[in-house]
């Protein structure tokens, strides 16, 4: 296949020099190993993806007409941001949320156009990666909730919740969902010599999510998973491995429910995991509540064209948007308001009609794609506005749907 490749793509990696294949592959482990690292300014994420961009654009990257739907869709939502905030740009931190806002959609067209070439190598590079930053997050989570270190506790934890590498606990728990799900894919395929590692990588990640006591990564990481092994069941050839699937999958919960009995059986842990679990939440109920914000926010968004600018919500209620729809209304008007739903919702139904193709990278892209809609599925109770990984998902997505084409095209033209 490779030789197939290199006829075709005059971009591909045997086309290219072994020194720059090499690199390139091992900025993309960087890039995921780094990006579980983001409770400092500019953060290592940040670093390493500015030298990856650099790289790959001196070594060549190249735009598909593909990804212009993508590249509009970025530009207007982030026009409509920077319209709706002229008149506050004499505040730092709105500048500064603009500029991220850029920077993120950057990012995306990035790992678009990176990920697009060398498909198959270089999306494992960023899933061994990925799975190497969660581990490093998710032991500094545990380390930290038991003050296993030194210090530790009010370093790595906030609200007696475990936030490990990042600020808030909540995203530490949505950030290792997809390396959860990479873990789980080897654990539920391969045999158990090949799988231990694996299994014992989703088992840190796994209490790492527990003990950052978010819902919304709780019901991610059951709900992720399940939508995978269903679409890893209906997507495979073999009868032989689809059994395995369900046996291992039936396994896995039964242990995972096991595991966690002994874990709540620990009074911090079970006190906190029982007011976490309760849908009762003072913040949640009431017309000012998390979901009463919402109609009442989306009410306004029809009489303000332009918004009220980014950051600009809790004047007028007691809390942010946390909805990520929402926000963009709220913050970069009709513009942003109809372009960013445009854009999460055409990748998802895009994501949909993926499925079922036969490409050498499926097992990647059914983790990934999985992860995108629990992620999306989230963006409705919460700010993923500035989520690096949502946005390297979503990069991601859209280079594996211009690799498919390009793959399916290669695929036709040796059989001419």
């Amino acid at each position: 296949m490779a030789s197939l490749t290199a006829a075709h793509d005059p971009y591909s990696a045997t086309a290219t020099r072994p020194n720059v294949v090499a690199t390139q592959r091992g900025l993309m482990w960087l890039v995921g190993a780094s990006s579980a690292i983001v409770f400092i300014e500019p953060s290592p994420y940040e670093v390493m993806t500015l030298i990856a961009v650099v790289f790959f654009f001196a070594t060549g990257l190249r735009m598909r007409p593909a990804f212009m739907p993508l590249l509009v869709l970025l530009f207007l939502t982030n026009a409509g941001y920077t319209i709706c905030s002229i008149s506050l740009f004499h505040k730092p931190e709105i500048v500064n949320w603009v500029l991220t806002s850029w920077y993120m959609a950057i990012t995306v067209m990035f790992f678009a156009m990176a990920l697009a070439d060398d498909t198959e190598a270089r999306l494992d590079y960023l899933r061994r990666g990925l799975i190497v930053g969660a581990l490093i997050a998710a032991l500094a989570g545990v380390l930290g909730y038991f003050r296993l270190v030194p210090g530790g506790y009010d370093l790595l934890t906030l609200y007696n919740r475990a936030r490990g590498t990042f600020k808030d606990p909540n995203v530490l728990g949505a950030f290792l969902i997809l390396p959860a799900l990479f873990c789980l894919q080897v654990v539920v395929t391969e045999p158990l010599r090949k799988s231990f590692r694996s299994i014992l990588a989703l088992g840190i990640i796994s209490l790492a999510v527990l003990l950052a006591f978010s819902r919304a990564s709780w019901g991610q990481l059951v709900g992720c998973s399940v939508f995978m092994l269903i679409l890893m069941y209906v997507t495979s050839p073999s009868k032989t491995e689809r059994t395995r699937i369900v046996g291992m999958a039936i396994a896995a919960a039964v242990i995972a429910v096991v595991l966690m009995a002994i874990l709540l059986s620990i009074d911090s842990v079970g006190q906190l995991f029982q007011e976490r679990a309760s849908l009762h939440q003072s913040y949640d109920s009431g017309r000012y509540g998390r979901f009463g914000r919402h109609i009442l926010g989306f009410q306004m968004a029809l009489d303000l064209p332009l918004g009220i600018g980014p950051r600009q919500f809790i004047r007028f209620f007691p809390e942010d948007t946390h909805n990520s729809f929402l926000n963009a209304f709220m913050s970069g008007g009709w513009i942003s308001g109809i372009c960013f739903p445009v854009l999460i919702f055409v990748t998802v139904y895009m994501g949909f009609k993926l499925i079922f193709v036969r490409v050498p990278w499926q097992r990647t892209y059914l983790a990934l794609f999985s992860a995108f809609v629990g992620t999306v599925c989230e963006a409705f109770i919460i700010d993923v506005d500035h989520w690096r990984h949502f946005w390297m998902m979503l990069g991601a997505m859209w280079a594996m749907f211009a690799a498919a084409q390009a793959y399916r095209y290669r695929i036709a033209a040796t059989q001419r």
